[in-house]
């Protein structure tokens, strides 16, 4: 996995074969082997990389807004219209590319996008604000590691405790980038939700049966917006749906292209 330079930023970058059909963006706090198995499901190759602060990218310097800075390397690494594959916050990159970069952009396949700023119902926004301030509010009084066993509890699998204590370390060590996507999801800085009507590709959405109530309003949001958007529910799965439910994934995104 070599580290190239995309838009003046070091990014490890993964390739399954060349002349690749699809870049797969991970969500915050993995790194582009999470998607790995998932893009070896698919028919052709694939391109991965690691988000800034992530694996073996070079860190966020906080200059600039963070989802921007993953979404002009990202753009860099397509040479042509590419099928865009995305989860959680790498599924809000590949939704920007779509608004800012068309050219680049074949379909795009959003598995749990978390722009929250898109949920227009009113008790699932409640629902969210209720989950997410106290985890903003660990990090505001600098305790990561209650932040991240939070933030794992609603967002990640399997129990905290459980996990390796490298493992839990990496979680604690990048929350400040869960923080950094905050203004473009939370905010929309980049008035995402009054342009979602001019997405022209087409659009499938993936979620888990068990995933909290902001996602399915998030995409009830983005079906209304654009109505070439397909929505489709994983049986039994949550946010971590790619990895855990992988061939059913692989299955959804394969129908779809047809």
């Amino acid at each position: 996995m070599p580290v190239e330079r995309h838009a003046g930023l070091d990014v490890n970058v993964l390739r399954t074969g060349p002349d690749p059909r699809y870049l797969l963006l991970h969500c915050t706090l993995a790194r582009s082997e999470a998607l790995l198995p998932l893009a070896q499901a698919l028919p052709g190759n694939a391109v991965l990389m690691d988000l800034l602060g992530h694996g073996k990218s070079q860190d966020w310097n906080g200059g600039e807004d963070y989802q921007t800075a993953n979404m002009t390397a990202a753009a860099d690494l397509c040479d042509r219209p590419m099928h865009l594959i995305g989860h959680s916050f790498g599924a809000t990159i590949a939704l920007r590319m779509a608004l800012d970069h068309p050219d680049r952009v074949s379909r795009v396949t959003l598995i749990e996008p978390v722009y929250f700023a898109l949920a227009t119902d009113a008790a699932a926004q409640a629902d969210h604000r209720a989950r997410f301030g106290p985890i903003m509010a660990a990090v505001d009084a600098g305790d990561m590691e209650i932040a991240a066993r939070l933030f794992h509890g609603d967002w990640g699998d399997g129990d905290w405790s459980a996990m390796p204590d490298h493992s839990r370390a990496g979680f604690i060590r990048r929350m400040p980038l869960i923080m950094a996507g905050v203004p473009a999801i939370q905010d929309d800085i980049h008035g995402v939700a009054d342009r979602l009507g001019r997405i022209t590709v087409p659009v499938t959405l993936i979620r888990g049966e068990t995933s909290l109530p902001i996602i399915p309003a998030i995409h009830a949001a983005i079906r209304a917006a654009v109505p070439q958007a397909r929505d489709h529910v994983v049986g039994g799965a949550g946010h971590m749906v790619p990895m855990t439910h992988t061939a059913d994934v692989a299955a959804i995104i394969l129908s779809d292209a047809r």
